[in-house]
């Protein structure tokens, strides 16, 4: 079978591989398609060298079809449609012990800390499956992790109807935060530097802004009748964004950070006392979040379509890699075994 491995150094190389047959208690996956993420990004400029494995197949966006049962596994069959979510815990540390298996302090997030599904057969735990319902295409179902996020985020922000929103970076998540959180009934707007994801979010219905060109605390606070957003969500991972999020935020607002920022952020706490602002962060997700992403896709609520912006073969993750970097595609799709 055929793979994709980062090798170190910003390198990924394609290379023949023998698929691993499951044991008892795995199945084995025909990958159909692997979403790139910012994650894989930061594995491939080698900033998660300190962490990973090389070589490492990473990946961990996907959907396929079980190609092999091991035994002891009940309630799959060969040829059903699935997606993995890509956790895997101990259950004995003091977090899952406090029902918060998803951050458990000795977490292996599947495609990172392991092998991941950038080939052609993946061997996975069962207990990692998550069905997909007929009808919802392959293609489509790759987005179901990024979609987790964002239904994670939302949730654990506590956002209602008739909220206002603001989404501080228009990349896939931040465009998934803002269709979840307007799907919630809330009112939402994304703050974005790059013009060619300005256009896209806005032919998706939504308002934008450049802070670049745009007074974005005057016309915030305008937009909520002088009382602030009741949620503002930092997905943008920039420094100064965070500086500033805080005055976008009501009185007793929420800021939720769901960037992963790779060092120290300077935060204005003068503010957070002065309103009262909770600060909330937002990793990954929990299997109730998985299951209603794959609901909202099913139900066409994610414009999946719009979303992704090409499907290109195994030997093209460099040249998608680019135009992640450069923001020329929201979402790229790998054709591990699907078609392009």
């Amino acid at each position: 079978m055929r793979t994709a491995t980062y090798i170190g150094d910003r390198q990924v190389t394609t290379a023949e591989a023998s698929p691993i047959p499951p044991r008892a208690g795995e199945v084995q996956i025909a990958v159909a398609y692997t979403g790139l993420c910012g994650t894989d990004l930061h594995i491939i400029h080698g900033s998660m060298d300190a962490r990973v494995s090389t070589p490492l197949t990473f990946g961990h966006e996907m959907s396929g079809t079980i190609a092999a049962v091991g035994d002891g596994v009940d309630g799959w069959s060969v040829g059903d449609a699935v997606t993995v979510m890509p956790l895997q815990w101990d259950g004995t540390c003091p977090a899952c012990l406090a029902g918060h298996t998803h951050i458990c302090q000795k977490l292996v997030f599947v495609g990172i800390d392991s092998p991941g599904s950038l080939q052609e057969l993946w061997t996975v735990p069962a207990d990692l499956l998550v069905p997909l319902p007929a009808g919802l295409s392959l293609e489509h179902a790759a987005l179901a992790e990024p979609v987790a996020v964002a239904v994670h985020d939302v949730r654990r922000s506590e956002l209602a109807a008739g909220d206002h929103a603001v989404v501080i970076g228009g990349g896939p998540i931040g465009v998934l935060i803002a269709t979840v959180a307007r799907h919630s009934g809330a009112e939402v707007v994304v703050i974005e530097l790059e013009p060619g994801r300005r256009a896209q979010i806005e032919a998706l219905g939504f308002t934008t802004l450049d802070p670049r060109e745009v007074d974005q605390v005057a016309w915030v606070e305008e937009w909520t009748g002088g009382a602030g957003a009741d949620v503002v969500f930092e997905v943008s991972g920039a420094a100064q964004a965070v500086l500033g999020a805080t005055k976008l935020a009501k009185v007793r607002g929420t800021l939720v950070v769901v960037a992963i920022h790779p060092v120290p952020r300077e935060i204005d706490l003068q503010r957070l006392f002065w309103r009262e602002l909770r600060i909330l962060g937002a990793r990954v997700y929990q299997r109730p979040d998985f299951e209603t992403a794959v609901e909202l896709l099913a139900d066409g609520v994610i414009p999946a379509e719009a979303l992704i912006s090409r499907v290109v073969p195994l030997d093209g993750i460099p040249a998608a890699v680019e135009d992640l970097e450069n923001g020329r595609a929201l979402k790229v799709l790998v054709a591990v075994g699907g078609e392009l």
